[in-house]
């Protein structure tokens, strides 16, 4: 067994198909079959399901998956390591955010940390939604990632909590109940409600607390990102929960606290627990704590 047929596998397994994981290795598709079929064969199991239509995990593979991540993230730890003692902090680390929360001034952190940190290669994808980042660092495609949350992460992530956020109903200035200091749920009934896509922090918390008063929300609109979300409040199409900072931004919005609930959440700093934190990673989060931006009513951690 070698490192660069763990590393074949993992990237197959990741991309779903022989071409793309050579095309992401910079080697030829020949190499990469060549080098998961002796794998499979020093194992005595075949990892992956080859049809012309598709590739997928065998339940051997699924099995054997996390172990190849973690002999391979052990090996870059040990090369950083070394590394280390003559480049200093050495290597890569890959972030998962969401890019308009407002809630840390990620171009500032990007800035500051490749100044300080020149020899480390710095990737900063916005992967949508708390479930789709989550999903991201279980398969290795990230290191770190800054994750919204409306309770406890299930216990294979280690958490660091950075700020809390509380949220209020977000209202166009004609609407009527605009000019009122807050609502009951149940007065909700019936409003079309725009908001984030199922997963995230703020769409779960939201969810979860209308259910638990016997309301189910109709969401008109289903968009990407709280600007969106503003623009169509707005225009009219619907309500939305939202943090009282974002709902400032817009003088056509307005703010009504809901008397029930104040929809929190958490934004916090996770990882794999089961992965050894590199000094990469660790260098940036040690950064990121001095760009929580100061949002009225958010409740920082740090």
């Amino acid at each position: 067994m070698e490192l660069r047929q763990l590393e074949y596998f993992a990237a197959v397994a990741g991309e779903k198909s022989f071409t793309r994981a050579a095309r992401r290795l910079h080697v030829v598709q020949s190499a990469v079959s060549a080098g998961i079929t002796a794998l499979e064969r020093d194992l005595g199991v075949l990892l992956l399901e080859r049809t012309a239509q598709r590739v997928r995990l065998t339940e051997a593979g699924a099995a054997f998956l996390p172990e190849a991540h973690a002999v391979l993230d052990s090996a870059a730890i040990a090369r950083e390591v070394v590394s280390e003692l003559s480049h200093g902090v050495h290597g890569s680390v890959r972030v998962g955010m969401m890019a308009d929360l407002g809630l840390m001034d990620m171009p500032g952190l990007a800035r500051d940390f490749r100044a300080r940190y020149p020899g480390v290669e710095l990737q900063l994808r916005d992967t949508g939604g708390s479930a789709s980042m989550l999903r991201a660092l279980s398969s290795y495609e990230t290191d770190v990632a800054f994750v919204g949350s409306a309770g406890p992460l299930p216990s294979q992530y280690s958490a660091r909590e950075l700020v809390r956020v509380p949220q209020v109903l977000a209202l166009p200035e004609d609407h009527w109940l605009a000019d009122r200091p807050n609502a009951g749920i149940t007065e909700l009934a019936g409003e079309p409600f725009i908001d984030l896509p199922a997963g995230s922090a703020m769409r779960t918390i939201a969810d979860d607390v209308f259910a638990a008063h016997g309301q189910q929300r109709t969401i008109a609109a289903q968009v990407g990102g709280i600007d969106a979300i503003a623009a169509f409040v707005i225009a009219g199409v619907g309500v939305a929960i939202l943090p009282p900072y974002a709902i400032a931004r817009y003088p056509k919005l307005r703010a009504v606290r809901i008397r029930e609930h104040d929809f929190r959440w958490s934004l916090n700093a996770v990882m794999l627990r089961r992965r050894r934190l590199t000094a990469a990673s660790a260098a940036l989060l040690e950064l990121a704590d001095g760009h929580l931006t100061d949002q009225p009513g958010v409740q920082q951690m740090t």
